[in-house]
């Protein structure tokens, strides 16, 4: 039994791919062909990567701003409020809590003011030496007063001494007392004042 099947048709030639004239030769290293799929891929990529770049910089942007903001509410001065302005309490002192003040005391008068020699006379039949002296009390409360005398020679040596003394002078009030000395002392012999005090007298 003989099979009827068809002989099978001619191989047709396979039409030549020919490069128009002036284009360009195909370089043996060039790229393939990229399909239409892996195109799509690439642009969605792109797409993706420009999207998140265009987030982070609104991200950086708006940290910025914020810092900008807050560095200046920093460096602007406090509101100041509205208000009414109360003075601060002060503490009132209860009758009594001052402390007393002590009123400037005026110096006294330097003592040597309130003293003079008003004689220095030599005893002729004896030879001692004597000083009056008178004093007035300068100060502003009564006083006692020391009082001492030398009596010199014509050299400036001390030949005797003698001392008198004034107890419970008031102020302005005057005294006179004689300094006597005790040894006999040659003519020309002079007296000086080599000893004074005073004190606020105790005598009421």
């Amino acid at each position: 039994m003989s099979d009827n099947f068809p002989p099978p048709p001619p191989e047709q030639p396979q039409p030549e791919h020919r490069v128009p004239v002036g284009a360009p030769h195909p370089s043996p290293w060039a790229a393939p062909p990229v399909p239409p799929g892996k195109q799509r891929t690439g642009v969605v990529v792109t797409l993706a990567v420009g999207g998140g770049l265009v987030v982070a910089g609104a991200m950086v942007t708006a940290v910025y701003l914020l810092l900008d903001s807050v560095s200046e509410a920093m460096e602007r001065p406090p509101a100041r409020s509205k208000a009414p302005y109360s003075a601060p309490y002060e503490y009132e002192e209860e009758p009594g809590d001052e402390e007393p003040v002590e009123e400037p005391v005026a110096p006294e008068p330097d003592v040597k003011r309130d003293v003079t020699i008003t004689a220095c006379t030599r005893d002729p039949r004896i030879g001692w030496q004597s000083a009056d002296v008178t004093v007035v009390n300068g100060s502003s409360s009564p006083a006692d007063y020391y009082i001492g005398v030398e009596f010199l020679d014509r050299d400036g040596a001390t030949v005797s001494e003698g001392v008198t003394g004034v107890a419970g002078l008031a102020p302005g009030k005057t005294s006179r007392k004689k300094v006597q000395g005790l040894d006999e002392v040659p003519r020309g012999t002079t007296c000086r004042i080599n000893d004074l005090s005073r004190t606020p007298s105790s005598e009421e």
